[in-house]
């Protein structure tokens, strides 16, 4: 709660009329000054009662694609037994503010306002709280509160449909078979039962063994197992217009393509950033890629890191590198994972040429997001 220009003024007035009148023995001037006090004191009173707003907000939908369109709904309801006035209210949607008319809200009433999110950019948008300001009447003295609950909209990378999906390398207990589109269920651990779970996969001799009741879990070795790499690095991606890394954003949409792509074909698909500080790698991937920003200059080498751990873990069989211009030279380090992964194939995006690769994994250049699924679905060797 604070005092505006003008209750700033009037309480300065008040102030010297009645230090004059009392000083000097005028009592116009301490009338005066009685009534600027009693004015100023009223409105510290008025603007210091909250009144009672309860805030329902509804985001349709909460999760979109780039220029899909998204509505926020606000809902206020006065559930006091006054009516408010003199009330000025502002919601915020990505850093931008929303005007809320709450002119006398009747008790027991609500006003509903519904106003479009700006989806034009990838990326997580902070909505709310409500911030509601309550001023006299007078306008001397204003205080703002925040009412309801902030939440936030994601807006998804822009996905290009992908016919080609990698094939994979099927493994079974008798060795690796390449290009296995259905293969058998193969034992891959113990864990506690939980209700649900069927009663044929129970172990019933580890069950008595250890007193409760443990199932086998199963996994299908003959489905290929896709892992995205993107690369996030502010060094892949150096041009940039208006802050904006191009290449990056269409980086952004050749992985959540491929994991739509995943999705759809009910293949296993993991999301890996180069860089994956700050990154929230239990959220779903697409809404990790609305989340993903730039990060610094490949601090103590994480590349080198990343890559590493993707060796040592193998948690596919095929190795999609996503990178932009700056990370051209990077592809040989990539292609030496063909050891680990049988297929391993790197897309340049904001490639303004080709990438000269001697015999390595496949390249594919491409523009923007819509040139790389083009390339994509034309490989014809994984």
């Amino acid at each position: 709660m604070g005092f505006t220009t003008r209750g700033t003024g009037l309480l300065v007035a008040a102030t010297a009329l009645l230090g004059t009148g009392w000083r000097f023995g005028y009592p116009e001037l301490t009338v005066l000054g009685a009534a600027g006090a009693v004015a100023v004191g009223q409105a510290v009173l008025g603007a210091a009662r909250r009144p009672r707003l309860v805030v329902d907000r509804v985001a349709d939908p909460d999760r979109v694609a780039v220029g899909e369109p998204a509505r926020m709904t606000l809902t206020v309801r006065n559930t006091g037994r006054l009516r408010v006035t003199s009330l000025l209210a502002e919601d915020r949607c990505a850093g931008r503010p929303v005007p809320v008319p709450l002119l006398r809200l009747r008790p027991g009433r609500d006003t509903t306002l519904g106003y479009d999110v700006p989806t034009r950019r990838r990326g997580v948008l902070p909505v709310g709280p409500l911030r509601v300001t309550r001023r006299d009447p007078l306008g001397l003295c204003a205080a703002t509160r925040a009412y309801g609950p902030a939440t936030v909209i994601r807006v998804h990378p822009r996905v290009h449909p992908l016919v080609a999906v990698p094939t994979g390398a099927g493994r079974s207990l008798d060795g690796r078979v390449d290009g296995v589109p259905h293969g058998s269920i193969t034992f891959d651990s113990l864990r506690e039962y939980v209700v649900g779970d069927e009663l044929r996969r129970v172990h019933w001799r580890t069950s008595a063994r250890v007193g409760e009741l443990m199932v086998r879990e199963n996994v299908d070795t003959s489905l290929p197992r896709i892992v995205v790499l993107l690369d996030n690095r502010s060094t892949a991606h150096p041009d940039r217009v208006g802050g904006v890394a191009a290449s990056f954003e269409a980086a952004c949409e050749a992985a959540a393509s491929l994991v739509v792509a995943a999705f759809r074909q009910d293949l296993p698909v993991v999301l890996v950033l180069v860089d994956p500080a700050d990154d929230r790698a239990t959220d779903p991937p697409l809404d990790r890629l609305a989340a993903v920003t730039l990060t610094g200059d490949d601090p103590g080498g994480v590349l080198g890191a990343t890559l590493t751990g993707l060796r040592g873990d193998r948690p596919g069989d095929t190795l999609v590198f996503l990178t932009g211009p700056g990370g051209r030279d990077d592809v040989g380090r990539v292609g030496a994972l063909r050891g680990a992964y049988p297929s391993v194939l790197v897309g340049v995006l904001g490639a303004a040429g080709p990438t000269p690769t001697a015999a390595g994994p496949v390249v594919l250049d491409a523009v923007d997001g819509a040139t790389f699924a083009a390339a994509w679905d034309a490989v014809r060797r994984w």
